[in-house]
């Protein structure tokens, strides 16, 4: 892998409402030789990466209910913090014009001596970094974040900010980064791309309803996909009665333990409310299946054929509601929720749907969420929302890493409200 440094030495490169936000969206970028000014600050940029699915929607435009939108905001700098030897960069670079810098700093102030951009885009995904005794992959997020507000406090400006996925791997850091957005007083959005994608059937939570209990049935590991589970079950949860109220005490269990869990039939007996998993395995696409079998409900010993280790966190809310965030690789291979709502006798579910590859439509629903962000200075989803669920993810590994321990989790008395507008694609 090349020395970032040394490569751009060598190279040369670092001198190179919805309705309401889709208005703004579309007249910003409709009004020629005036489209705002982006820096890109990414871990990698390669074929798959996050980079690839999200930066490049500002650099060719993405689709929006049924045409082709110019986003408002260009690429007009970047800086790549690893380059493996399949990096696109490099080629995005000099296909599009913008230079790669050697620093944070330099990349923001694109060569000169002040902020020279009108946002940023944070991607710390992917890369070779070092992992902590729990499991959990040390992106720089938090320091690509910190040299950035930096430039912001040094500057005496400060533009809007959108960081993919989670705040940072340790909690501290997280917390840090959402109370320097609100001293610098900078619109700061983050997340994960399933609360904005289509769903099967396009249903939300009643607003205002009163829930007992949440589940979600997911795929993918422990610090990665656990925290789009997490996003799945808190961009449902957070529109119940009296709002989010944060959360008490995680609970982590992996292998037998999950087995177990689902034996005991209940929350009470520790485990969770069957007809919720059940809900979400007949709303799944992907479902396995015996061979020459077409959506046949799995029994309980072919379920634990399939699935090697399963995971799962419960989550005791500080309101009383219950969740459950299951990972059950071999079972399926996409996102579904159920809920209890009180004096309803069947769940609500739905199906998180995920277009697939190429497109990954996904992904532009999520950077219309950051370009909103960045065209209207306010951010388009609760940072709250991603704070909480970046701190589950912490409390969900190390329970596991602890034995399956309870952890009571007092730092996650985040309470916030949203709006009655659902914010999901429906178009």
């Amino acid at each position: 892998m090349l020395n970032r440094r040394a490569f751009l030495e060598m190279t040369g490169a670092g001198l190179l409402s919805q309705g309401v936000l889709h208005a703004a969206q579309d007249q910003s970028s409709q009004q020629k030789g005036t489209r705002g000014r982006l820096a890109v600050l990414t871990t990698e940029w390669r074929y798959h990466s996050h980079a690839w699915h999200m930066a490049e929607r500002f650099l060719v435009g993405y689709p929006r209910g049924g045409r082709w939108h110019t986003p408002a905001l260009s690429v007009v700098s970047a800086y790549v913090d690893q380059f493996p030897s399949n990096d696109l960069s490099r080629q995005r670079s000099a296909e599009f014009g913008f230079p790669i810098y050697p620093t944070v700093a330099e990349a923001l102030r694109c060569g000169g001596d002040k902020l020279a951009v009108d946002a940023v885009l944070l991607i710390g995904e992917h890369g070779k970094y070092e992992v902590t005794k729990f499991g959990q992959t040390q992106y720089p997020r938090y320091e690509l974040f910190k040299q950035a507000t930096d430039v912001f406090r040094a500057d005496g400006r400060a533009v809007p900010v959108f960081n993919d996925k989670h705040l940072s791997w340790k909690w501290e850091w997280a917390r840090e980064m959402y109370d320097l957005s609100r001293e610098l007083k900078f619109a700061f959005a983050a997340g994960s791309s399933l609360p904005g994608t289509w769903r099967m059937p396009a249903v939300d939570l009643p607003f205002g309803a009163e829930v007992d209990e949440v589940l979600c049935l997911a795929i993918g590991g422990m610090d990665s996909y656990d925290f789009h589970a997490l996003e799945v079950i808190q961009c449902m949860a957070e529109r119940r009665r009296g709002g989010e109220t944060g959360v008490v005490a995680v609970q982590g269990l992996k292998g037998d333990s999950v087995w177990r869990a689902m034996d005991a039939g209940n929350w009470q007996a520790g485990g969770w409310n069957s007809q919720l998993f059940e809900a979400c395995l007949s709303r799944s696409q992907t479902l396995t299946q015996p061979e020459t079998y077409s959506h046949r409900f799995p029994t309980r010993k072919q379920m634990q054929e399939w699935v090697a280790e399963p995971v799962a966190y419960r989550i005791e809310y500080a309101d009383g509601m219950k969740a459950t965030m299951l990972l059950m690789n071999g079972l399926v291979g996409d996102f579904t929720f159920a809920a209890k709502i009180r004096g309803q006798e069947q769940p609500l579910s739905t199906l998180f749907y995920l277009p697939s590859v190429p497109n990954v439509a996904y992904s532009a629903e999520l950077m219309a969420k950051a370009e909103a962000t960045f065209v209207t200075g306010k951010a388009a989803c609760p940072l709250e929302r991603t704070l909480l669920t970046t701190g589950l993810v912490e409390a969900g590994v190390r329970s596991v890493g602890q034995g399956e321990k309870r952890l009571e989790t007092p730092h996650l008395a985040i309470s916030y409200m949203v709006g009655r507008e659902s914010t999901f694609a429906q178009e």
